[in-house]
């Protein structure tokens, strides 16, 4: 074998930051801070502060491979905190503060966290688990002097006060780029929760991936806003591939509401969002009581359970936005597919563009994907064959952290959980989850479907659809609908709705209205809730 002469440079997270630094160093971060005020510097600003970060964490004792866990919303510090940690080869740990106080406990004793950041608004959370962690060493709350919280703990720091101790002449480290750089859990799977260990070569190459064209597309003209959560999968890898491209970042803190999310997007300019539908839903219904557009916004990346295509309709034609599915999960890092159209089909009419748009997309390189029946057998790419989805790639999970679960892979493969069909363009459409799918004397109906139906109705603010026993098809499908404000909406009305759209045996069977549906700590339906609510449904008649 004849080997290459390139150089062997190692692929580093702390390397991104490093580029934004001298080569975007005058493009803003922008911060809604927990405090409240607005708080801005640059990406040359950041890297020195990640940098005075990184040695605060040295001299309290954080070493290589150490897990250092983070409370905390999407803000500068929470940036700070991500190259820090990982530049100086310990693991960023994201903890997701909406889970049950248990399922933190364990997170956090299962990954031996060393020390907790938190922001100052989860204080109380912190009072609760802080006797309960042994592990911990320190725990810092990111603010300043000023704001410290009244917190009885020996070993409490301010975040502010680690920085400024520090003179950021540091280097960063040449790590072996196999190195761990962070940790994220999942409740996706059954059991405790499983923790996902993520390397620097695989970040750097997800980050890459994801920026490219027919992906986010992102560039240093953008302004990007994540409003999913830094606790969501590392907000699918936009703090990565935002400074590899020197976007412009905006991070919301903590303030979710509508009114706060539309006046960050208006005054900072923002043309690109990523978010979960339950997020867009509620911004939607504040907009139409408002009155409101938005003026710079072009672009919204929808994940994280799938799009219904009433919302990507809504954000094309009432504010002139372009939505676009991207699936992806934890044990991918996140991202898998993206929906983008083909140059063939924009001389599609605008429904056969509408039809490709509902789909979760196509692979980006780096990602093989294939669909399988129960026997194991590779299903064909003719978008009607439906099947387990696998997965592969160099940012896919080869098995859990400690080896939870054991070996997870098939023959080399990541089996996802999801039902899809993939089109011979390669358009891969997510079916139902395995768990979720409702099968009805024999054959399967898909969930997500009847449910992308019902929201289409006008009358409909949020739905799920959930397999209930029947006496004479196994099972068959019953709707749970959370009506509009003011909406005066019934059972016949709603059923009638479905004709002609979806096979009639397809059309549920009865339809509960609720005042609100339950939803996980990531925002997606809580399937499993509703189906040991309501899975003893006496059905009409």
């Amino acid at each position: 074998m004849l080997r290459g002469l390139m150089m062997d440079q190692p692929l580093l997270i702390a390397s991104l930051l490093e580029h934004a630094s001298e080569n975007h160093g005058d493009t803003e971060v922008v911060t809604r801070t927990i405090e409240g005020p607005i708080h801005r510097y640059t990406y040359a600003q950041c890297n020195l502060r990640a940098k005075r970060l990184a040695q605060a964490l040295q001299r309290i004792g954080i070493h290589s491979g150490d897990r250092v866990a983070t409370l905390a919303w999407n803000t500068h510090r929470h940036l700070e905190l991500y190259y820090a940690i990982s530049g100086i080869g310990a693991i960023t740990h994201t903890i997701n503060p909406r889970l049950f106080i248990e399922q933190i406990l364990y997170i956090i004793g299962h990954a031996e966290d060393r020390v907790v950041f938190f922001d100052i608004n989860l204080t109380p959370l912190v009072e609760r688990i802080a006797a309960h962690c042994p592990t911990v060493s320190h725990w810092v709350a990111m603010t300043d002097r000023d704001h410290r919280p009244a917190l009885a703990l020996a070993n409490l720091h301010c975040m502010e006060d680690l920085i400024e101790a520090e003179d950021g002449q540091l280097q960063w480290p040449a790590l072996d780029e196999y190195t761990a750089s962070g940790l994220c859990y999942t409740s996706g799977t059954t059991g405790n929760p499983k923790g996902v260990l993520y390397h620097h070569r695989s970040t750097v190459l997800h980050a890459y991936g994801s920026a490219l064209p027919d992906v986010f597309g992102v560039s240093a003209r953008d302004v990007l806003m994540p409003v999913v959560p830094m606790f969501h999968v590392n907000a699918w890898g936009s703090p990565y591939f935002a400074p590899m491209v020197g976007a412009k970042l905006v991070m919301p803190g903590a303030a979710m509401d509508p009114q706060s999310l539309y006046e960050l997007f208006e005054a900072e300019k923002v043309t690109l969002s990523a978010g979960v539908p339950t997020v867009w839903l509620n911004l939607f219904a504040w907009m139409r009581q408002h009155q409101r557009q938005f003026s710079t916004l072009r672009r919204v990346v929808v994940g994280g359970s799938a799009c219904p295509p009433a919302m990507i309709r809504e954000f094309a034609e009432t504010y002139g936005v372009d939505c676009q599915h991207a699936w992806g999960m934890t044990e991918m890092s996140p991202l898998g597919t993206y929906g983008q159209l083909k140059a063939k089909h924009l001389e599609q009419s605008g429904e056969a563009q509408f039809a490709i748009k509902q789909k979760q997309g196509r692979t980006l390189f780096g990602v093989s994907m294939k669909i399988t029946d129960d026997a194991g057998n590779t299903l064909p790419r003719d978008g009607k064959a439906f099947g387990d989805l696998l997965v592969r790639g160099p940012w896919v999970t080869r098995g859990y952290f400690k080896g939870e679960g054991g070996d997870v892979l098939r023959d080399g493969w990541f089996p996802t959980g999801d039902v899809a069909t993939i089109d011979d363009d390669g358009y891969m459409a997510i079916t139902d989850r395995s768990k979720d799918v409702i099968k009805s004397g024999g054959e399967w109906i898909s969930s997500i479907d009847l449910e992308n139906i019902a929201i289409a109705h006008p009358a409909v603010a949020e739905a799920a659809a959930i397999g209930v026993a029947h006496p004479k098809w196994d099972e068959r499908p019953l709707l749970i609908v959370v009506c509009k404000p003011g909406a005066d909406l019934d059972r016949t009305t709603l059923l009638a709705f479905f004709e002609g759209k979806v096979a009639k045996w397809w059309v549920p069977d009865d339809v509960l209205f609720v005042a609100e549906l339950p939803h996980t700590a990531t925002g997606k339906l809580l399937k499993m809730a509703l189906r040991d609510q309501y899975g003893g449904h006496a059905w009409p008649g």
